[in-house]
């Protein structure tokens, strides 16, 4: 059922809702609409493709704990300590959410004991084995990125892109009760830890806030589609990611709780074309710091007050998950949902409307000035590795045109 029928009895949000109203027959029909027109576009997989990706994440599974035994074995552990002996696999982001699509990475996490070290063993004898992997072919582009703020292996695992991070935990053996969301895992673990761990308690917190996982998950998949194509979906460059769009649809969806999905991306565009910001948005009350860690507050921490467009995370610790928006970046998406708004105005009860709002941006033809940047290398490989660099420094040449010419220049980037 993806029409968010039932009539919501307790508040979710900081706030009570805006609506309660239930869905009328033409929203009925407009949800429909939406739903036909995605899966026309090829945005659902097949029951094989998801098969296949189940299978891809049991051997994942199988191969980190493999991995754990040996680098066990290797230190000393004796076979008794061994026995039981396991990491644990867990998947975040859009394929936990539900709103993945074909040829959609997986964000994966892995959960080590503390004696499987992330620099020595992670980046080490597990990324050999998946080198290992790579010469069979069974494994394809891997690129170990140990000293990204959150350190990550990418790689494509028979033909399913993989993004891995590793969480090492501060006890010997994680228990068959280990529970990732509760706060008590935070304790003696570095910083690379907890924000790899952030991840899955982001994404398991965001099911439980949003009133209707089923309408959440298609008004998100559409929301999605049309920040691609309209050319705002993109953390790298300063737009928003995946976890971004996630936590303002599902914002949305506790403003109006009974509200089927075509609602859900109406109320979208009109609400956000009219947010003050930088007022947060946050889908729970900031928790408390009761284990000492940093969470965004303002108040306190002076690079809190220079966030612009603050979208607060869940879990604890919560954080800025959008620190990377600037001034350039946030005109344009304040454009798009101004557009948005005005289609939904406009045509809100025309099946028309998904087409309208889904329409590509025109980009060569807004401007007259336009700065082409292009990367070039001796190799396949390099130039992945090179376009990635210059790709994540992108955000940092917009942010210099903004300052050097004291707010008067703007930028659009378009990747």
């Amino acid at each position: 059922d993806v029409f968010g029928r039932g009539a919501m009895a307790t508040r979710l949000g900081v706030t009570d809702p805006i609506s309660l109203a239930k869905p009328s027959a033409r929203d009925f029909q407009l949800t429909e609409g939406m739903e036909k027109l995605l899966r026309d576009m090829g945005k659902y997989e097949t029951e094989e493709e998801a098969r296949h990706r189940q299978e891809v994440l049991g051997k994942l599974d199988a191969l980190v704990n493999s991995w754990i035994v040996e680098v066990s074995d290797e230190k000393g552990f004796s076979e008794e300590f061994m026995q039981g002996l396991r990491g644990r696999v867990y998947t975040f982001g859009s394929y936990r959410l539900g709103v993945h699509g074909p040829g959609s990475d997986i964000d994966t996490l892995c959960i080590g004991p503390k004696h499987c070290d992330r620099s020595r063993d992670f980046f080490g004898s597990l990324c050999d084995k998946l080198r290992a992997l790579e010469e069979q072919g069974t494994v394809k582009e891997l690129a170990p990125v140990p000293d990204a703020h959150v350190p990550v292996m990418k790689f494509v695992f028979e033909g399913i892109s993989i993004d891995l991070l590793y969480a090492q935990l501060a006890i010997p053996k994680i228990p068959e009760d280990w529970d990732i969301n509760s706060n008590l895992i935070l304790r003696n673990i570095d910083e690379q830890t907890i924000r790899s761990l952030n991840g899955c308690r982001v994404t398991d917190q965001m099911l439980k806030l949003v009133p209707d996982i089923p309408t959440f998950r298609l008004a998100l998949k559409f929301i999605k589609l049309w920040a691609e194509t309209r050319g705002v979906y993109s953390n790298v460059t300063g737009y928003l990611g995946g976890v971004n769009w996630a936590i303002l649809v599902a914002r949305i969806c506790q403003l109006y709780p009974n509200a089927s999905a075509n609602v859900v991306v109406s109320r979208f565009f009109r609400v956000y074309s009219q947010w003050r910001w930088p007022n947060p948005v946050m889908l729970k009350e900031i928790e408390d710091d009761p284990m000492g860690l940093q969470i965004w507050d303002p108040r306190k921490n002076p690079r809190d007050r220079g966030h612009i467009m603050p979208i607060i995370t869940p879990a604890y610790p919560c954080m800025n998950s959008s620190y990377n928006v600037s001034e350039s970046t946030l005109k344009v998406m304040k454009e798009e949902w101004n557009r948005g708004d005005l289609i939904c105005q406009k045509s809100g009860t025309h099946d028309s409307i998904w087409h309208e709002l889904l329409e590509p941006v025109r980009f060569f033809e807004m401007y007259k000035n336009y700065l082409q940047i292009e990367v070039t290398a001796s190799s396949e490989e390099d130039h992945r590795l090179w376009e990635g660099w210059v790709h994540s420094r992108l955000r940092q040449l917009i942010m210099r045109v903004e300052r050097f010419s004291y707010g008067i220049l703007l930028a659009h980037p378009w990747a």
